[in-house]
């Protein structure tokens, strides 16, 4: 029986490699790719393309027996790795001038990634940091654009310090609100104006499907070469209202950092054991553990901004700290029937939402259990 066993086994090793050689062709197949897009100032990220791509393998992966789901899971891998290596290639430079692009807190995480990103695209990257202000007449007088990423607390202030820019300048900031920093820029510079969130921390690979909000100020025209480069880098853009961005960052960012930050705090007070808590959640619940975690790996004072960047944020706070109060006045009365009214008419109102949220978390949960230790 052992023998046997044996044999199998070094079937599947056989087997084994011949799937790591595929994968090899797969990869040198993928940087010629990354050369042709690179050359003609293709997206490094194609959904539809992916999408139908998927289709196909799912279907012929059914017609001989194998799992669709397990197709998917493996290709979609091996792309997230063909986008990585597809990034180092360089990419096509959009703007046809020859102005320089400024950053202004070039020397922090974010600005250092985007740095990479231009100078991987052809462009002339000058860094400003708080040290070199001094300097930012000399430095932003050939700019093609000028982009803030400083601090949220410090954005409006180091914009009302910009010296004059030149009139085709695009100016822009990255911070995860708008409306002020929008009314900042428009006052301190009459040319395109145009308001940027990447929707993403420093640390991601690339911008392969990572999503990068934008909010008209002012000449949309002159600012579409920036979009569409942003959009050669893999990234998805969403335009939408200064006014709309900042409701919904009330919701994403504010309002969820809080609850983390609230939840850690109570973890915390209550001197919960973590490593009891890992062994016994299933994959949903360490996903939410994981999430509140990842909050106080990162910088308070970033948080301590975002949550109190605006009256709307606390007010929205507020709101969810007396409704959270009336839910557990409900359960300390042990009202199942109110308990399930109000489960009730949340569901009516998340709709067809919920039935595709439990889809997409399921995947989710997958990647979360295989890589469980």
């Amino acid at each position: 029986m052992t023998a046997e066993l044996n044999v199998l086994r070094d079937e599947i090793d056989d087997v084994d490699k011949l799937i790591l050689s595929l994968i090899s062709k797969r990869q040198q197949l993928v940087s010629k790719v990354g050369e042709v897009k690179s050359q003609h100032g293709i997206p490094i990220y194609d959904p539809k393309r992916e999408s139908e791509m998927l289709a196909k393998r799912r279907q012929e992966a059914e017609k001989i027996g194998v799992s669709p789901n397990v197709i998917e899971d493996i290709l979609r891998r091996l792309m997230r790795e063909s986008y990585n290596h597809e990034n180092d290639k360089g990419f096509k430079k959009i703007y046809t001038g020859t102005g320089s692009i400024v950053i202004i807190g070039g020397n922090g995480q974010m600005g250092r990634l985007f740095t990479r990103l231009f100078t991987l695209s052809g462009y002339n990257v000058k860094v400003l940091g708080s040290k070199t202000m001094s300097q930012a007449a000399e430095m932003v007088a050939d700019a093609a654009a000028v982009i803030v990423t400083v601090p949220i607390n410090k954005t409006v202030d180091i914009i009302g310090q910009l010296p004059n820019l030149p009139k085709e300048c695009i100016l822009t900031d990255f911070t995860s609100i708008k409306q002020q920093p929008l009314l900042a820029m428009l006052k301190q510079h009459q040319g395109p104006v145009v308001g940027l969130h990447p929707m993403f921390g420093p640390d991601v690979p690339n911008l392969a499907k990572q999503i990068i909000v934008y909010c008209d100020g002012r000449e949309s025209e002159k600012y579409q070469w920036l979009i569409e480069q942003m959009r050669i880098w893999g990234a998805n853009l969403y335009a939408i209202a200064a006014s709309e961005h900042d409701r919904c960052m009330s919701f994403i960012q504010a309002l969820r950092h809080f609850t983390s930050f609230t939840y850690g705090v109570n973890l915390q007070r209550e001197q919960a054991n973590l490593e009891q808590l890992i062994a016994l959640s299933s994959p949903i619940y360490r996903l939410e553990l994981m999430m509140v975690g990842r909050l106080f790996a990162q910088d308070a004072q970033l948080y301590a901004d975002i949550i109190m960047s605006s009256e709307d944020n606390i007010a929205l706070i507020k709101r969810y700290y007396e409704r959270f109060g009336a839910m557990v006045k409900l359960i300390e009365k042990g009202d199942k029937e109110a308990f399930i009214n109000n489960f009730a008419q949340v569901t009516e109102w998340f709709g067809d939402y919920a039935g595709r949220f439990i889809k997409e978390s399921q995947i989710l949960l997958k990647l979360a259990n295989d890589n469980r230790a």
